[in-house]
């Protein structure tokens, strides 16, 4: 078949019907081919992020190493983030964010952050579903609206056989397989793309956690430790009297020999 042939046999609706198909498959490959890039280099990133961190001495060096591994600022904004408490919580103003405890000051900014990065991965996540789930539909409507035409143009011609009829229905059932060969690989593409997510996912939310719980533990100490020394310096004795010769308590000096009455 011809596909110039047939387009020139459609109507305004079936190749308006067509445009919109091809539109939503140009648009999902593009995603599948840009989320096939981003999974990959996320798995990678995130790992070699998470290495880099733990072998950091310290938050700020940390923040500075994950600049060159994390190409899509995955794992940075969270340690960014914590790193904001931990080196300005102390001279933060006076608000509400800054009134709560440190623990409640970590969980928020780490969440906030932790829904950033997801917000970038699960990009075009909407466009694959919707696609997958439009697109049957889409060519469904092209078939029936083909089939309608074809017939209705058959039926005005007079006598009608069978192969009058098999070809613009077979023209119109082109319709419904452009929709499935759309939204099949929209739907398999969200189904594995999401599954990765899912993965990534799990693996930042306990990075989150075991960043949290590091910096809880590190000022529970610093104050465990600040408070003993405080208690050390108050209860150190004081000086002794100074060396030498001192009167007997509660006595006076003894008489010298033959003082004694006569």
């Amino acid at each position: 078949m011809d596909a110039l042939h047939w387009w020139r046999q459609g109507d305004a609706v079936t190749q308006g019907t067509a445009l919109i198909l091809l539109a939503m498959s140009v648009a999902s490959w593009v995603v599948i081919v840009w989320k096939l890039r981003l999974m990959h280099r996320a798995g990678v990133d995130v790992a070699r992020c998470t290495a880099a961190f733990w072998q950091a001495p310290s938050l700020g060096l940390a923040e500075q190493r994950l600049k060159s591994f994390d190409r899509h600022a995955l794992v940075l904004p969270l340690v960014a983030a914590a790193n904001s408490i931990a080196a300005h919580g102390a001279a933060a103003q006076p608000t509400l964010a800054a009134s709560g405890s440190l623990s409640q000051q970590l969980t928020r900014v780490l969440r906030d952050a932790l829904h950033q990065v997801l917000g970038r991965l699960q990009f075009g996540q909407v466009l694959l579903a919707t696609v997958g789930s439009t697109a049957p539909f889409v060519g469904l409507l092209g078939t029936v609206w083909g089939i309608y035409h074809a017939l209705t143009a058959m039926a005005g011609a007079g006598q009608i056989t069978i192969d009058r009829v098999s070809g613009p229905v077979g023209e119109a059932l082109v319709m419904t397989a452009a929709g499935l060969a759309v939204a099949i690989p929209a739907v398999l593409a969200y189904n594995v793309f999401g599954r990765l997510i899912g993965r990534i996912e799990a693996d930042l939310e306990g990075f989150a956690r075991d960043v949290r719980e590091l910096l809880i533990d590190t000022a529970s100490a610093q104050s465990l430790a600040g408070t003993t020394e405080s208690q050390s310096s108050v209860s150190r004795p004081a000086a002794g009297p100074p060396q030498g010769g001192s009167a007997p308590l509660g006595g006076s000096e003894p008489r010298a020999a033959g003082s004694g009455g006569a």
